[in-house]
């Protein structure tokens, strides 16, 4: 199998809220877009977020036409205390202030405006005895 490009897609009430918010924050461009639905991509993430308006009925099976509750949407940055800095400077809703987990996770959480979680993490030297 190979694979040619990768993406995500979340359901959101507010299509635009969404892609406002990851093109504000985290640097993300349209790609293509039309009624209910935004492709954004970034040039180092390696993948295309897609939002899609809760309920269009071209989504396919409806059954999996729910909203993106539950979600969490991760990047791995390498400067993260910049970004983080950055981030709330700029207004986003961080949700969980940077933290660094003993096995070397450095990472924080943000919402957009749909409530869709974000997480930037950086591996960073484990504590000793934990790696």
């Amino acid at each position: 199998m190979k694979f040619t490009s990768t993406a995500i897609s979340l359901n959101v009430p507010d299509v635009a809220a969404s892609a406002e918010w990851v093109q504000q924050h985290l640097d993300f461009a349209v790609a293509m877009e039309a009624d209910g639905f935004s492709s954004l991509q970034h040039p180092d993430a390696g993948i295309n977020l897609i939002f899609l308006r809760t309920g269009l009925p071209s989504f396919k099976p409806s059954s999996a036409a729910v909203d993106a509750t539950g979600v969490l949407v991760v990047f791995t940055v390498d400067a993260i205390d910049d970004d983080y800095a950055r981030l709330q400077q700029a207004g986003a809703t961080i949700v969980t202030p940077i933290e660094t987990e003993p096995w070397g996770e450095r990472y924080f959480q943000m919402t957009d405006p749909n409530g869709i979680v974000y997480q930037l993490v950086q591996w960073v030297e484990p504590e000793a005895g934990t790696g």
